[in-house]
């Protein structure tokens, strides 16, 4: 009974030798463990916007431009990629819109904000004179207005229409521009003086008229390679 008692008590005594040895070594490693310091992440600098990527502005954000041009606008600004090589700013004309209105717009690609300005329509589109485009062609010597993709062709000087920007039509319904000499002019009928003394702009013979005021910036910023897309 002695032998056992003592082993008894040896074995208890080496046991709680171990625990706390175990005890002793965890506290050890506690003190060991090093502090961890949660990196200071620096403010997320600002994007940049460029023409290639409009992902934190939308575009037209005042909703100045109907909703269907704008797609029909940008699947174009796709599908004629080849001829469109200037993608910073696109040209829209909205022709279910009245003369008198604002209905050529400028949007920017980049920063999404639009420009408006006014633009005639041909006088075979509207023979009535009411002021809206009905009726649209790409025959020459219609006089109409016509409708679809067109690609600015730079900026040329007249014999009659003076200062102006080219257009070459990239579709069916406006093949023919060149042929037919739509173009984007300044004139007098566009003016807003016209405009306060007539109530709505005079007719073209098809092309995209616009106050002579207007003209120089339109000119200059049209160029060569960027879309203008013309819907009713």
């Amino acid at each position: 009974m002695r032998l056992a008692r003592r082993g008894f008590i040896l074995g208890g005594a080496a046991v709680l030798s171990g625990c706390a040895t175990a005890g002793s070594a965890a506290q050890q490693i506690a003190a060991a463990a090093p502090i961890v310091v949660e990196p200071q992440v620096p403010p997320r600098a600002p994007e940049i916007i460029t023409s290639h990527l409009n992902s934190t502005r939308p575009l037209d954000p005042r909703g100045q431009v109907r909703p269907e041009l704008m797609q029909r606008a940008l699947a174009a600004l796709d599908i004629h990629a080849g001829k469109i090589t200037q993608r910073d700013r696109i040209y829209l004309v909205d022709f279910t819109k009245f003369s008198g209105d604002e209905r050529l717009y400028e949007v920017d690609l980049a920063g999404g904000e639009v420009t408006l300005i006014r633009t005639s329509h041909g006088r075979g589109s509207d023979p009535s004179h009411s002021g809206y485009a009905r009726r649209f062609s790409n025959t020459p010597d219609s006089h109409m207005s016509s409708v679809g993709a067109y690609a600015t062709a730079g900026a040329s000087h007249g014999a009659q229409q003076g200062p102006n920007v080219l257009l070459d039509g990239l579709e069916y319904t406006n093949n023919l521009a060149r042929e037919r000499a739509i173009i984007v002019h300044g004139a007098d009928y566009a003016d807003p003086d016209f405009l306060a003394r007539e109530g709505k702009l005079g007719r073209s013979y098809g092309c995209f008229s616009v106050a002579h005021h207007d003209l120089p910036r339109l000119r200059e910023r049209m160029g060569e390679g960027r879309l203008l897309f013309a819907w009713a």
